[in-house]
C-alpha cells in the first residue's frame, strides 16, 4: 500500500505512441511502483486513432486496478470504458460532469491560476493539476510556484496534481504538500521509464 503522508503517482502519456511498444513500457511501471491514474493525452489526434490507443492502454491500465482518464475528449470516455476525463485549462467542468455522471473522474487542467483551480473545484472537479512546475522553453510558460501548491493544501480540499518538469529539487519541495506527482516526458524519453521514475523518487 502506498504511504498515506506520501503522494500518489500520476502517469501521463507522450502525445503520441505505438500502442503495443508503449503499452509495454507502461505496464513495466505499473508493476514496479503503485500508481494511482494514468492520463492518456492525445495531442490533435483523429478520434479512431484516440480510440485504438485507448482500447490497448485500457486493459494494461484495468487490469492492474489503475484509472485511466482521457484527455479532453468527453465524449469518448463512455464508449470507450474508460475512468474519466482530464480537461484541459479553460474547459468546462460542469458540462464534463453532467454528461459523464457523478462516478466517472473528472480533472482539471489550471495551468498557473489559483482562480482557475478553484473555479474547477467549486464546480465539481475530483482534482486540479497546476503546471508546469517548472520552465519549459517549448512552451514558453511561466512555472506555476510550489507556493500555490502549498497554500492549496492548506486551503482546499480538492486534490492537486503537480505536472511539468518535476525533478529532484521540486519533488523533495512538493512531497509534503501535493496529493499527485504527475511524471511524462521526464521518464518516457528514457530507455527505463521504471528506473528513472525510481531515481526521481529516491529519498
Amino acid at each position: 500500500m502506498p504511504d498515506a503522508d506520501l503522494p500518489q503517482i500520476y502517469l501521463i502519456t507522450p502525445d503520441r505512441f505505438e500502442p503495443a511498444s508503449f503499452g509495454d513500457r507502461l505496464a513495466g511501471v505499473l508493476d514496479g511502483r503503485e500508481v494511482g491514474c494514468v492520463r492518456m493525452t492525445t495531442g490533435g489526434l483523429d478520434p479512431d486513432t484516440v480510440m485504438r490507443m485507448a482500447d490497448h492502454l485500457r486493459g494494461i491500465c484495468h487490469g492492474r486496478d489503475v484509472a485511466l482518464v482521457l484527455e479532453a475528449h468527453t465524449a469518448l470516455v463512455p464508449q470507450l470504458g474508460l475512468d474519466g476525463v482530464h480537461l484541459p485549462p479553460g474547459d468546462a467542468v460542469r458540462d464534463a460532469r453532467k454528461q459523464l455522471g457523478k462516478d466517472s473522474i473528472v480533472g482539471a487542467g489550471c495551468g498557473t491560476s489559483r482562480h482557475a483551480g478553484m473555479t474547477a473545484g467549486e464546480a465539481g472537479a475530483d482534482y486540479v493539476s497546476f503546471g508546469p512546475m517548472s520552465i519549459d522553453p517549448r512552451l514558453g510558460k511561466d512555472p506555476a510556484d510550489v507556493d500555490l501548491i502549498r497554500w492549496w493544501s492548506e486551503m482546499i480540499e480538492v486534490p492537486s496534481v503537480a505536472e511539468g518538469g518535476l525533478g529532484h529539487t521540486l519533488i523533495d519541495a512538493l512531497t509534503p504538500v501535493a496529493d499527485f506527482l504527475a511524471f511524462g516526458e521526464e521518464i518516457w524519453s528514457t530507455d527505463d521509464p521504471l528506473r528513472e521514475l525510481n531515481r526521481l523518487l529516491a529519498p
